[in-house]
C-alpha cells in the first residue's frame, strides 16, 4: 500500500509537471496535494514497516516527537490543500467567466504558500488534541485501524479519487509512458 501511495502520487506530480496542458490551478493544487501525501505517509510507514519486520515497537522519544511533528504538519497541509482545491472548484463552477482573473498564478502561489505555513497556528491545537485524546481510555485495535485508515488508505486513494479518473490526466500519463518507452528503446539501440 505504501508503494502504491508513493508511486501513484509521483505519477501525478510527473504528469502535471511534464504536460503543459495541466499547468492550471486545479492540477497545480493536485500536484501539491500529492507531494503532501507522499510526505505524510513517509513520516510513519517506513518505521511501521521496520517494526513489523523486526517485531519491535521501540522508538526513541526524539524519534517519536519528530515523527508526530511531521505527521501533524503534513496532515494539516493536506487539509489546507483540500480546502484550497474546494475553493478552486467553487470559483470554477460559480464564477466561470471570472475564473482566470480570480485564480491567477499569484493567487495560486499564495494559496499554496498559505497552506504550507498555516499549520503553525493549528499545530499547537492539534498537538494538544493528540495528547488529551491519548489520556482517554480506548481500544488499541480501534486506534490501530483508525491510524492505518488515516495514514495509509486515504493518501493511497487520493490519486485515484482526485486525478487518475480524469481524461486530461490519462492523456498526460500516456504521454509520459510513451515518452519513457521510446527513450528506453532508443537507449537500447
Amino acid at each position: 500500500m505504501y508503494l502504491i501511495t508513493v508511486f501513484g502520487n509521483l505519477l501525478i506530480i510527473l504528469a502535471v509537471s511534464s504536460d503543459s496542458h495541466l499547468h492550471t490551478p486545479m492540477y497545480f493544487f493536485l500536484a501539491n496535494l500529492s507531494f503532501g501525501d507522499i510526505c505524510f505517509t513517509s513520516t510513519t510507514i517506513p518505521k511501521m514497516l521496520v517494526n513489523i519486520q523486526t517485531q519491535s515497537k521501540v522508538i526513541t522519544y526524539a524519534g517519536c516527537i519528530t515523527q508526530i511533528h511531521f505527521l501533524i504538519v503534513f496532515g494539516v497541509l493536506d487539509f489546507f490543500m483540500l480546502s484550497v482545491m474546494a475553493y478552486d472548484r467553487f470559483v470554477a463552477i460559480c464564477h466561470p467567466l471570472h475564473y482566470t482573473v480570480i485564480m491567477n498564478p499569484q493567487l495560486c502561489a499564495l494559496l499554496v504558500l498559505m497552506s504550507w505555513i498555516m499549520f503553525v497556528s493549528l499545530f499547537y491545537c492539534t498537538v494538544l488534541g493528540v495528547y488529551l485524546s491519548s489520556a482517554a481510555p480506548q481500544s488499541s485495535h480501534a486506534s490501530a485501524v483508525a491510524s492505518v485508515m488515516y495514514t495509509v488508505v486515504t493518501p493511497m486513494l487520493n490519486p485515484f479519487i482526485y486525478s487518475l479518473r480524469n481524461r486530461d490526466m490519462h492523456r498526460a500519463l500516456k504521454a509520459v509512458f510513451v515518452k519513457e518507452t521510446l527513450h528506453g528503446q532508443l537507449s537500447l539501440d
